[in-house]
């Protein structure tokens, strides 16, 4: 899903916002929907993109100018906020989509923030830490006067972690001396005052829109008439059949593609969960897949990638590890014959060309956009179910939100109740969004996530006075 197509549905939400006459009562009707035409305009565009060249002196004697990126889309609901990523795919487009996600998905979850996303175009595998560490303190430098506590707080993303936010934290310090700097990113490690459960909080997350679905709001409404919706017997179908696996102890069969800190903690959650029986029968990274029906060993997979930073790809490595799985090409993860596929990698992942493969019954997109509108359309009209971005990978974000929060209180929360917090907060809005899909008739759940989120948004310009 990329740029263009959530700038469409963005225009699409506000064209059905204007059907709404519950939303933004107002006397003249032509005054109305030209608020609600502003209010999408300024919320297709970008405040701000901001793109800069790092000069990074690589180890074997040469220099290196790398295009970076800082992208603040819109700021009404709170201060920027959003995730810097190391990847060869970075450009300015990919970044600004990301940014605009960030905006929806704060406003979605009713956190404080506005949105925006940072890159650097490198592969990170190819540069050493000493490079790394140089390219993390340019960066710092190139966007210092557009960062910080209560303007635009990054975090981690994509080819980044906590060693890397740390460096910038301490890039960020020293280029402004005196000033608070703990509040200035988010993610970083708990020595350095960020948030305890901050690193698995968005797989966990990820995991808990699927769970929460089928293990607590399902049997609170399955019996509820009002809410059954002929339009949704397919997917009301598909909940039932994974329902029943759960009363019968009948494995639900989990496959996830990506297995980093989301894929990797959201595999975790499924082979450790008490509640209901789960089977991980295949996982992938960028250079395999690995599958057994029969299911994963998800600790010892998770131990390796520790030590080598990727999944095992050859028998020999299986068997040193003692790890039963057959080896199979990446991409074939996607048409894996699951209950449930968990999308961890990157975007544009399920398109047009392949959406027919799909036979998982519920896709949850723990990355950012790895399904397109037009296969999103497809699949629920097969009676599958896309728990989409902006609503499933929010955990990472809640966690930034207490971390930022307790950076501001001088307190620090303990994993227990960080992880309790954010998964109360969650909960609210899943509950919100299940209520409003399963009673809708046409729109995807993506659209259902985007509609919440445009709402708070206008409302928010409208009161501000940004609408004339």
């Amino acid at each position: 899903m990329d740029r263009s197509q959530t700038k469409v549905l963005i225009e699409e939400v506000i064209k059905d916002l204007k059907q709404n006459n519950e939303f933004l009562e107002m006397d003249n009707l032509e005054e109305r929907n030209k608020t609600l035409e502003s209010a999408g305009e300024i919320l297709k565009t970008t405040d701000k993109i901001i793109k800069s060249y790092v000069r990074v002196s690589r180890d074997v004697g040469n220099i290196e100018r790398i295009p970076a990126y800082r992208v603040q889309h819109n700021n009404i609901s709170g201060f920027y906020k959003g995730g810097i990523r190391f990847s060869e795919d970075v450009d300015e487009s990919e970044v600004e989509n990301l940014a605009i996600l960030m905006t929806l998905k704060n406003a979605l979850h009713g956190l404080p923030f506005g949105g925006a996303k940072g890159g650097v175009e490198i592969n990170p595998r190819d540069y050493t830490d000493r490079e790394l560490n140089l390219i993390s303190k340019k960066y710092v430098q190139r966007f210092a006067l557009n960062l910080g506590p209560t303007q635009d707080i990054p975090a981690p993303d994509l080819g980044t972690n906590e060693r890397i936010i740390d460096w910038m934290v301490g890039e960020y310090k020293t280029i402004h001396p005196g000033q608070a700097y703990s509040g200035s990113f988010t993610g970083k490690s708990v020595e350095n005052n960020g948030a305890k459960g901050r690193r698995e909080a968005t797989g966990i997350g990820t995991f808990l829109s699927y769970f929460y679905l089928l293990n607590e709001w399902f049997p609170e409404k399955r019996k509820d008439s009002e809410i059954r919706n002929e339009a949704r017997s397919s997917q009301w179908e598909t909940l039932e059949k994974l329902h029943t696996k759960f009363n019968e102890a009948d494995p639900v069969d989990v496959a996830v593609q990506g297995f980093g800190n989301v894929g990797g903690v959201a595999a975790l959650e499924a082979y450790n969960n008490a509640a209901a029986k789960h089977r991980v029968a295949a996982v992938s990274d960028q250079f395999v897949t690995l599958m057994n029906p029969e299911g994963l060993n998800v600790e010892k997979l998770l131990y390796y990638t520790r030590k080598h930073n990727r999944l095992p790809d050859t028998r020999e490595q299986l068997r040193e590890y003692k790890i039963e799985a057959e080896v199979k090409d990446p991409k074939d993860i996607i048409s894996m014959d699951v209950d449930v596929m968990v999308f961890a990698a990157v975007e544009d992942q399920v398109t047009k060309e392949n959406m027919k493969d799909i036979q998982a019954d519920v896709l949850v997109e723990g990355a950012n956009a790895p399904v397109s509108v037009e296969a999103d359309l497809y699949l629920q009209e097969q009676g599958k179910i896309i728990i989409p971005d902006i609503l499933a990978n929010a955990g990472g974000v809640h966690v930034s939100y207490l971390e930022w929060k307790q950076s501001r209180v001088t307190e620090m929360y303990s994993k227990e109740e960080i992880l309790e917090e954010m998964g109360s907060q969650m909960r609210s809005t899943l509950k919100q969004v299940f209520g409003e899909y399963f009673l809708s008739s046409e729109h995807t759940m993506r659209f259902t996530c985007y509609s919440i989120a445009l709402r708070r948004l206008t409302s928010l310009l409208y009161k501000h006075g940004k609408l004339f």
